[in-house]
């Protein structure tokens, strides 16, 4: 399908994930008219979801095709996500190709499909609260979010109310409580190490907060716990834009969804108005264009910033809200301390939980959230923990070293009951790492394609020493039998998804790129909605935040719309 050439539809969005999901459903339950464009194709639940497939019913056992993988996907298989089962949710790095600095390595793990990455997604669903929002004033550095939680609290409301997110209330100020479905209950492990750290430091441990429903929610049935959420879910019992916010807009009758439609850059009126929109046709390779009043960009943080470089024209000679140099610029990406782990001897056993569980528990930030008894002057702002305990039917039955009758045996009298934990921290904004577009360097499609210089800076680094020390002496409380040490290395930049800032928010445009309502400075007509909009990070996944700002963004463009502003 593509769009008609004359027609003129009152919002183009670009993206359909997390963030074009809302903001398309936001425009058409309004009554605007609204046509997405995916560059990706379809998914179709029985060819491409793989939750109920066994090992034994796959060619290479789940472990994949790895001369394949190396050949077309030597980026996306970095990724835990993308194996035999779900490669297909990632994109073939052959056709997408970026650049980067050979001492600075950079994983841009992507999935192009209807959908983008909310099939593959870990479903972690945390609010930001003014620790983020307002970071710089509390401890000096950068700039603060021109919004407060206050202003964005009915929006988290809104989101969770209708996509379903299961978690406990703890009243904790660092981590505000949200509209949740019952909570899932933690492993045997969880709750051992909930009795134990609890004591021994005195921070909460909850079971984490997902996008996974524990009750049936608007005509969703339940999640049936096969612990295989990267791979789809055939019942929708978490939240993924095609199987929740898109039926929404299309419902309206005002939603038109066109797949497989690369855009490239912007169409810009000399006036500085965006009358629409290139695209290539992904299969075809033919070249089109799509026309509204209004644009919305919402590709992901690095590919709609992208796209916004890439839209050149007299009136915006270095791309679309560029005119201050600040687009592409404080690129932020979470960074974690992982490896630790061992065995909990005392829940040894040859019998198994009943359930699998598609969440563990989470340590929310403690350190410099405001209580002078956990703040650490060796760095700026903080860090949090997520781990589990847990037998695993496949996994820890092969690590026993046993062959023959004594696996056998062994694995009758004893599974193993593994307990890991890892800790992630937060990436301040800097102006020096940022992208640019390579001109040297195209992608299948003729566009030229990104270059990332970024890396974790000294505060990261002193944040890391901490972490280790946490994690280390929890492992300890823990009484583990061959325990592994958290590693000493920082995680690749890139490798936690979680890409934010490049086109961020504020009220002066020679400091940002958009203002409070995710509208670009210099257009009068487009918007951006996804992580780029971010002035800081904190240490919490951002997608429920990306879902609240475009939910917002999405209300105030229909606001305007009646107020003839645009």
């Amino acid at each position: 399908m593509f769009l008609p050439r004359r027609k003129a539809y009152d919002v183009l969005v670009i993206g359909s994930g997390a963030s074009g999901g809302w903001v398309a459903k936001e425009l058409a339950e309004r009554t605007l008219t609204v046509a997405m464009l995916e560059a990706g194709p379809p998914r179709v639940p029985t060819r491409d979801f793989t939750e109920h497939v066994w090992p034994y019913q796959l060619k290479f056992r789940g472990f994949g095709d790895q001369q394949q993988l190396l050949r077309t996907q030597p980026v996306q298989r970095l990724c835990y996500a993308c194996d035999e089962y779900s490669h297909q949710f990632f994109v073939n790095d052959l056709e997408h190709p970026y650049t980067f600095p050979a001492d600075k390595p950079f994983l841009w793990i992507r999935g192009r499909q209807v959908g983008g990455k909310t099939f593959c997604w870990a479903r972690e669903s945390y609010r930001y609260s003014d620790n983020e929002f307002k970071a710089a004033s509390r401890d000096g550095y950068g700039e603060d979010w021109p919004i407060s939680y206050k202003e964005l609290e009915p929006y988290y409301d809104r989101v969770e109310s209708f996509i379903g997110v299961s978690g406990s209330r703890e009243g904790l100020a660092q981590l505000p409580d949200g509209q949740f479905l019952p909570p899932m209950n933690l492993s045997c492990g969880g709750r051992l190490a909930k009795q134990l750290i609890e004591r021994k430091f005195g921070w909460r441990v909850m079971p984490d907060r997902v996008a996974n429903l524990t009750v049936p929610h608007r005509g969703r049935p339940a999640c049936h716990y096969c612990d295989q959420c990267q791979r789809g879910c055939y019942t929708a019992s978490y939240f993924n834009s095609p199987s929740v916010t898109l039926p929404a807009a299309a419902h309206t009758g005002k939603f038109t969804l066109v797949s497989d439609a690369i855009v490239s850059h912007l169409l810009m009126h000399r006036s500085g108005r965006a009358e629409g929109v290139h695209y290539i046709d992904r299969v075809t390779g033919e070249h089109r264009e799509a026309h509204a009043r209004v644009v919305v960009v919402a590709a992901g943080a690095l590919e709609s910033t992208r796209i916004l470089l890439n839209s050149q024209s007299s009136s915006n000679p270095q791309g679309v809200g560029n005119s201050a140099g600040v687009l592409g610029r404080y690129l932020m990406d979470h960074f974690t301390i992982e490896g630790a782990g061992g065995f909990i001897p005392s829940l040894c056993s040859s019998k198994r939980e009943a359930i699998g569980r598609p969440c563990g528990f989470l340590i929310p930030k403690y350190v410099n959230a405001g209580n002078s008894h956990d703040r650490n002057s060796n760095f700026l702002r903080g860090y949090r923990f997520d781990g589990d305990g847990s037998q695993e039917l496949y996994g820890h039955a092969f690590l026993m070293p046993e062959l023959g009758d004594a696996w056998r045996k062994r694995v009758r009298e004893e599974i193993p009951y593994y307990f890991a934990i890892e800790a992630q921290g937060e990436c301040l904004p800097r102006s020096d790492n940022y992208v640019t577009l390579d001109r040297n360097k195209k992608d299948a499609w003729g566009i030229p394609v990104l270059h990332v210089n970024a890396s974790y800076g000294e505060n990261e680094k002193a944040m890391a020493v901490a972490m280790r020390d946490n994690i280390s002496a929890i492992l300890d409380e823990m009484n583990l039998t061959g325990a592994t040490s958290p590693r000493t290395e920082l995680s690749v930049f890139g490798k936690n998804i979680h890409e934010c800032g490049t086109a961020r928010m504020g009220n002066d445009p020679g400091k940002s790129v958009v203002d409070r309502n995710c509208k670009v400075h210099d257009a009068r007509n487009v918007f951006v909605t996804d992580g780029a909009v971010f002035v800081t990070q904190g240490c919490y996944e951002p997608t429920l935040t990306i879902m609240a700002i475009s939910a917002r963004a999405g209300e105030h463009i229909a606001q305007a719309f009646r107020r003839g502003e645009l």
